[in-house]
């Protein structure tokens, strides 16, 4: 039996946005980042569950319509991109997010 226990608040990375696997199920991946720097505006290959787990980030969301929206995300918050949604995170310090994901998606 393969288990695993993980204290987020215990995990680091060697980079900002590195990340630990926790699961690979059926195409969708479940996994631990660690940051302390912006990402990069991105559109997922599908749809994506952020979980805030540790910190606070404001969440960069561009609409369709061009404007960007900010969205202050405090631990505990939970951020959902549907397919085809831009959008870029801003820790602000150290941040541990938990990403739920189509495998291979950036």
């Amino acid at each position: 039996m393969n288990t695993q226990h993980i204290r987020p608040t215990s995990f680091k990375a060697e980079r900002a946005w590195g990340a630990r696997t926790i699961a690979s199920m059926n195409g969708i991946s479940t996994r631990l980042h660690w940051t302390d720097q912006p990402y990069r505006w991105h559109v997922n290959d599908g749809e994506e569950v952020f979980v805030l787990l540790d910190g606070t980030v404001d969440m960069h969301v561009r609409d369709t319509d061009g404007s960007v929206r900010v969205i202050a995300l405090q631990c505990g918050d939970i951020f959902y991109a549907g397919a085809g949604c831009e959008h870029v995170a801003h820790p602000h310090g150290e941040a541990r997010i938990l990403v739920i994901e189509q495998e291979g998606s950036i």
